[in-house]
């Protein structure tokens, strides 16, 4: 670890001890290091290889359900064998330590929860369950990939034999009302937002920072690669999160 690492982590440190209100934003970043690739990066990104209104938008999922869990399907086996990183309980441990009120995240892969964050704001979702558009019924994952492994063309059903839907923001939905309304309170309340692996360019999501900048709060980044609020930013990272907030738990003491 480095000293600037280290110097960083004082000072962050130093922050979170004289806010009364601190809540982070996390994005792909944060679960990189658990073997989850990001959207955007060339050859490596989720995207690089597919066009995501094809596969991953809703009129898809409508028209062609079968196409839509064919990639989904492979995604969801993927995601269900990741584990939280040390970054993940690293944001566990602050809100366990009464220093962190909320985690809001732009990730559907569970790992914030399977952590031990306890306030999370998940507002595009989370694959731990799926839905029928249709009665309305949920099912948790477990049971989905069984009805996913059951079905002839690979299509997890509902018992109204209707297919089954991820209950995660597809393209062509808007945020559940309900979570950003949610992450706008926290956001405009916040005396300091830790935005971690996050770009901050996927709106509304990335109006946050605003919020709490607006409100007279501070902001940290933690991210790599270039984001809009670099020059707003208290302290910026190089974006190894796993190493900013280990030094980070060290120099609170909480290691």
């Amino acid at each position: 670890m480095t000293t600037a690492v280290q110097s960083e982590a004082v000072r962050l440190a130093d922050l979170i001890r004289g806010a009364g209100s601190v809540v982070a934003l996390t994005g792909a970043g944060i679960s990189v290091p658990s073997g989850i690739p990001d959207f955007r990066s060339p050859r490596t990104g989720l995207w690089a290889n597919v066009d995501p209104m094809e596969v991953a938008h809703i009129t898809a999922f409508r028209r062609d359900p079968e196409r839509f869990w064919r990639f989904y399907g492979e995604r969801f086996q993927t995601l269900e064998q990741k584990r939280p990183n040390r970054a993940h309980e690293a944001l566990a441990t602050l809100e366990q330590a009464g220093l962190l009120d909320a985690v809001i995240t732009q990730n559907i892969d569970r790992l914030h929860a399977l952590a031990g964050s306890r306030e999370l704001i998940e507002v595009h979702g989370s694959i731990d369950h799926c839905s029928c558009l249709g009665c309305g019924s949920r099912y948790p994952l477990v049971e989905v990939q069984t009805r996913l492994a059951a079905d002839a063309v690979g299509v997890p059903r509902c018992e109204c034999s209707l297919p089954l839907k991820p209950d995660v923001v597809l393209f062509g939905e808007y945020l559940p009302p309900d979570m950003l309304a949610r992450a706008e309170q926290l956001a405009a309340g916040a005396d300091l937002m830790l935005c971690i692996g996050s770009s901050l360019e996927v709106y509304p999501v990335a109006e946050l920072p605003t919020l709490t900048l607006n409100g007279g709060g501070r902001i940290v980044i933690l991210t790599q690669g270039r984001t809009p609020f670099d020059d707003r930013a208290t302290v910026r990272g190089s974006g190894d999160v796993v190493d900013e907030l280990d030094a980070l738990i060290g120099a609170l003491g909480l290691g």
